[in-house]
């Protein structure tokens, strides 16, 4: 029996409300499990940098592109290819026994998983043609996009502490599967006769840039000087050669005339902003946790939610504000909240007898200003360009977000090490060479400092591991003070852009 309009569209928005679940928790339920990586695998600190950035940098070299495979293939046809292979390659990830095959395996998941959440919003787009029903299909996806974001932390920590590690990965096999079945029977195939031709130079070069750039950061102390300088040089010519290509491109992957917009360039200083801070940190946080307070599993679950449940209750507020002051006051004041709660958590780290309530209320405020901008970004981007630039727009958005966290995690990995490596004692850092000293800094920074004693025998002169662990709390002090800061300049930076209240009307013409 043939399933009816409504039906249809029921089953459609359950599959790939389910296939936004497993990307989110993706995202937020791996960090969780990186200092059981660091024993399990083994892996070092920039290993475990590494099993985070490659599926983000995949992530952003396949958004622009899988959008015109779609509208030339069928958007139903590559969401179905690519929703196969997450779960294929997730089932990769959960059974890697080596960091090197893991984290090739996460770049793979990362394509995958991409092209996938692309797939997602151009099917939404186009499966639900009323207004009234598409609002609501997107709010439906946001909602369970925000609860496998939300809640990641404390289902990854579930799934390893009740079986192990590799199910953190594994479960998305199922999930596949459970996503697939609506997905089949209610998503109705569409395509785009005027599809535009793919812009492989500018895919690319953005993504020779944006890894050369991250590589440079995470590894760059190790390399030769002539290297690295060589692989400077490298990035930079990528980056131009970016600029040059979207320039002369008949089909640009990124249309900068938008840029001119400053409903639309104010919005994206937004999307920076959050995973300027925000998101890379939570890549950080149960290290610090548990290797700076000392907390058990259940602390650093209960401060994981205390961080990110904010995000999933404030849209409602942040719409309110959105509607009376305009993106002009509530992006840049989401950002300022942010990066007040970041510097309210060094505060709170940097007491005698630092705990979980020490912390609790910057974790709290940096949620509560995630929650503040996030909805606001999306709706100012999309709604600030013609209709039929809302795609393009779209996809500078998501690209905005995914190369920031990309850097950003290489950059407070970087001012972790650095940082602990300068708080390191005298009598500690005397008797080692320069590599010895940063090679401790990165061991530290992985949180396992009970097994360091074994790896470095200097620290006999460090038998309580007092000066050890005070390098690890003034690092992620630093760390802390930069996502402050960083957060404070894009809010300012943000309301300048935006200008007068007039100047920050929505744009209905073609910019």
């Amino acid at each position: 029996m043939a399933l009816s309009p409504s039906a249809r569209n029921m089953a459609a928005l359950v599959g790939v409300c389910l296939a936004a679940l497993m990307f989110g928790l993706e995202i937020s339920s791996v960090p969780v499990i990186l200092p059981t990586l660091e024993t399990a695998l083994p892996a070092d600190f920039r290993g475990l940098q590494w099993i985070m950035n490659a599926y983000t940098i995949a992530c952003t070299t396949v958004l622009m592109a899988t959008g015109t495979l779609a509208d030339r293939y069928g958007r139903k046809r590559v969401f179905t290819i690519t929703t196969i292979a997450f779960g294929a390659t997730s089932l990769m990830c959960g059974l890697a026994d080596d960091v090197s095959v893991l984290i090739a395996a996460r770049f793979l998941q990362g394509l995958a998983g991409g092209a996938m959440l692309t797939c997602v919003i151009a099917i939404i787009s186009h499966q639900f043609q009323d207004e009234r029903e598409r609002g609501r299909a997107f709010s439906a996806w946001g909602v369970i996009s925000g609860i496998g974001l939300g809640f990641g932390p404390i289902i990854g920590g579930l799934i390893a502490s009740w079986s192990s590690w590799h199910w953190v990965f594994l479960i998305h096999v199922p999930l596949t599967v459970l996503a697939l079945i609506p997905s089949l029977i209610g998503i109705r195939e569409s395509r785009d006769p005027q599809a535009q031709r793919l812009d492989v130079a500018g895919i690319v070069t953005l993504t020779l840039a944006v890894f050369g750039l991250a590589f440079l950061i995470t590894q760059g102390m190790e390399l030769d000087r002539a290297i690295a300088i060589g692989l400077a040089v490298l990035t930079l010519a990528a980056f131009a050669g970016f600029l040059v290509a979207e320039r002369i491109s008949p089909h640009p992957m990124f249309d900068f005339s938008v840029f001119r917009i400053r409903r639309f360039s104010g919005a994206i200083i937004g999307c920076i902003g959050m995973n300027w801070c925000y998101w890379p940190f939570m890549i950080y946080l149960p290290i610090y946790f548990q290797g700076g307070l000392g907390l058990d599993s259940r602390s650093v679950g209960f401060l994981l939610l205390a961080y990110t449940i904010p995000f999933l209750v404030m849209p409602p507020l942040a719409d309110r504000l959105l509607q009376r002051g305009g993106p002009r006051l509530v992006i840049p004041l989401g950002m300022a909240v942010m990066g007040t709660g970041f510097l309210l958590m060094r505060l709170g780290a940097g007491v005698e007898q630092a705990g979980w309530l020490t912390v609790l209320p910057g974790t709290l405020l940096a949620g509560i200003g995630l929650g503040l901008t996030n909805t606001p970004v999306t709706n100012t981007t999309t709604g600030s360009v013609p209709a039929n630039r809302a795609g393009m727009a779209s996809g500078i958005d998501i690209s905005a977000r995914l190369i920031t966290l990309a850097i950003n995690i290489a950059v407070m990995g970087l001012i972790l090490v650095e940082g602990i490596r300068w708080a390191l004692p005298a009598s500690l850092s005397g008797a080692l060479d320069a590599a010895q000293q940063q090679a401790l800094a990165a061991s530290v920074a992985a949180g396992n400092l009970a097994a360091l004693p074994q790896s470095y025998p200097a620290l006999a002169a460090d038998p309580s591991g007092a000066a050890v662990h005070g390098a690890l709390v003034d690092g992620f002090g630093w760390v802390m003070l930069y996502g402050g800061i960083g957060a404070w300049v894009l809010a300012a930076i943000s309301f300048a852009i935006f200008g007068p209240a007039r100047a920050c009307q929505p744009r209905t013409a073609e910019a």
